[in-house]
């Protein structure tokens, strides 16, 4: 499959690029190419790649955000480890990636969330209540 690069490689200041080493990667199933030094996140980005994962609970698409490594809104999964940040992750030849995909969430709660303590003291208000017997806390 042949992609179009979206890649700046001739800089009106900082000049052209140097060639660099091509490597092929997939994503999601699809053939790519990029370049020695590319993250994994600059490499689908140069493809015309913008969305890596889906939200968790609601499963809308998620994308690059901070390219720091911060936010982890870039997570994939990466040779089969889960939770791979994109934009920290040096692309490699043959790399298999695929983008995150809907997941449980982690802090699911059975209560309702109005029932649940907003600060440390109305916690231990309610434990209290509750070792005490009182069936409302």
């Amino acid at each position: 499959m042949t992609h179009k690069q979206m890649r700046i490689i001739d800089h009106p200041v900082l000049g052209a690029m140097n060639e660099r080493d091509i490597m092929t990667f997939t994503f999601d199933g699809h053939t790519y190419k990029g370049f020695k030094g590319d993250t994994i996140a600059s490499a689908l980005l140069a493809n015309g790649i913008r969305q890596l994962r889906v939200h968790e609970e609601r499963g809308t698409p998620r994308g690059i955000y901070c390219n720091i490594g911060h936010c982890f809104e870039c997570r994939t999964t990466v040779n089969g480890v889960s939770g791979v940040r994109a934009c920290l992750t040096p692309l490699k030849d043959g790399m298999v990636v695929t983008s995150g995909q809907t997941e449980p969430v982690p802090l699911n709660s059975e209560h309702d969330v109005d029932e649940l303590p907003r600060t440390y003291t109305e916690f231990i208000q309610k434990q209290k209540a509750h070792e005490a017997g009182d069936s409302d806390a």
